[in-house]
């Protein structure tokens, strides 16, 4: 029985050796060794000359429709600003707050019709007056009222998307034109002109349109 007992913790220990020997321990232990302070170093600068390649790949690229339609979806008026057309920022941020504002109005007025409508249409006296429309028109007014800020109030989310959407198409236009060279021999010209008509022998004005094109001398 003793014998047995101690049988069988050799036979333990003796696995527990064996494995501790085993190659695939050994090479789990060799996957955690930590790296050096130099490889450290080595995989910073490989990952710096990374990103100094990707940078310079992405200055030769040149101006990029596609980034600057990303940059205007993404916030509006990044995109004009990518295309250096700062005098377009007023425009646009002009045009998001005149939509915010009738969305801010558009909103309180249908939360002031709908209250109004609901106190209305319950008909309990003992519940306070939400404001003074509840009063001033009749539950059928009011209903009308309901929807039609309602209405207004979706047709202000619509048009803001709108909004958005026209500044993106806006900015990628631009960008498709930002490296667009006009040719020193195209000309056009609008100028006032006087002549005689021939029979009558009386001057008459108008207006000149001349247009100059390139030619080739070959």
């Amino acid at each position: 029985m003793f014998k047995q007992k101690y049988f069988k913790y050799f036979f333990i220990f003796g696995l527990f050796i064996y494995f501790m020997g085993s190659p695939a321990y050994v090479y789990a232990q060799q996957e955690q060794v930590f790296p050096t302070k130099e490889e450290r170093k080595k995989e910073k600068q490989e990952r710096k000359e990374k990103r100094k390649e990707k940078l310079k790949r992405y200055r030769e690229q040149g101006h990029s429709p596609h980034r600057a339609t990303i940059y205007a979806m993404v916030c509006p008026g990044l995109g004009q600003i990518y295309n250096k057309k700062y005098w377009k920022l007023p425009l646009v941020y002009g045009g998001f707050g005149t939509m915010a504002y009738f969305i801010s109005k558009n909103n309180n007025d249908y939360k002031d019709f709908k209250a109004a409508y609901d106190w209305a249409k319950a008909g309990d006296e003992t519940i306070p007056v939400p404001n003074e429309y509840a009063e001033k028109y009749s539950e059928a007014q009011l209903k009308r009222a309901r929807d039609v800020t309602r209405r207004n109030l979706d047709y202000s989310y619509i048009i803001t998307g709108l909004w958005w959407a026209l500044t993106v198409i806006d900015a990628t236009v631009d960008a498709h034109l930002f490296e667009f060279e006009v040719s020193d021999d195209l000309a056009l010209r609008i100028e006032p002109d006087i002549k005689i008509m021939p029979n009558e022998f009386k001057p008459y004005t108008g207006v000149k349109l001349t247009l100059k094109l390139p030619f080739s001398k070959h």
